[in-house]
């Protein structure tokens, strides 16, 4: 009788085992997926961002752009970390110059610092972006080394998170063949995610050329999935 009781207690603390496990697992697959769904976390992290574009143009062409968007993370001090973020964008385009049928290669990359708060209701972050003529085509960039500010607030709230994040560049070097820069860009954005760490993230990018008085508005909706 003895040896029956202690074989069920046994089996009892291998269920409350694997239940914790699986219970930590979830909590740990949950607490990256928001991490992941703020651009300043305290996170080193690379994330793909993938955008098709048609219908561009006068000649209806079409452009396939890959952001690569690596974070990394400095702790300053006990109460501030600066946290630095690029987006490297590598780009295809058919049938938009006019000039040949299509172009391949990077674009300029923007390379921003935040200083942020650690201990904040809010999440935020200011500091400066760097607009650099990484190109490696004519048609794919500006040829200008431009600087100006950025800064970006969210909230999460449970599951979800909400934010938004701004930056202004102006041309400050660079061929002086090519316009100058003078841009506005805004990101809104909406991000759920669940205990399994899979998420769902509604964003809107709009950006605003003052120079050529031309403005681009676009929807993506990112989905991500993550195994802990």
């Amino acid at each position: 009788m003895q040896v029956m009781k202690n074989l069920f207690l046994i089996v009892l603390l291998l269920i409350w085992s694997v239940s914790f496990s699986q219970d930590e697992k979830n909590n740990n697959a949950e607490a990256l997926a928001q991490k992941l769904a703020n651009p300043i976390a305290s996170l080193i992290s690379v994330p793909f961002q993938q955008n098709m574009d048609f219908g561009i143009g006068d000649l209806n062409g079409s452009r396939y752009t890959v952001n690569i968007q690596p974070v990394l993370p400095f702790q300053l001090s006990e109460n501030v970390i600066l946290i630095t973020r690029v987006v490297l964008p590598v780009v295809s385009q058919y049938n938009i110059t006019g000039v040949g049928e299509s172009e391949t290669g990077l674009s300029d990359a923007v390379v921003t610092a935040f200083l942020s708060p650690t201990k904040s209701k809010i999440t935020w972050g200011v500091g400066p972006a760097l607009l650099i003529p990484t190109g490696t085509d004519d048609f794919l960039t500006t040829k200008k080394f431009g600087i100006g500010p950025s800064a970006v607030a969210l909230v999460q709230s449970g599951a979800n998170t909400y934010g938004v994040l701004v930056n202004q560049l102006w041309s400050v070097a660079g061929s002086s063949d090519r316009p100058d820069v003078n841009q506005f860009f805004i990101q809104p954005f909406i991000a759920h995610n669940w205990a399994s760490g899979a998420g769902v993230s509604f964003i809107a990018e709009y950006t605003q050329n003052w120079e050529a008085s031309q403005s681009t508005l676009w929807f993506p909706l990112l989905f991500q999935e993550l195994q802990a």
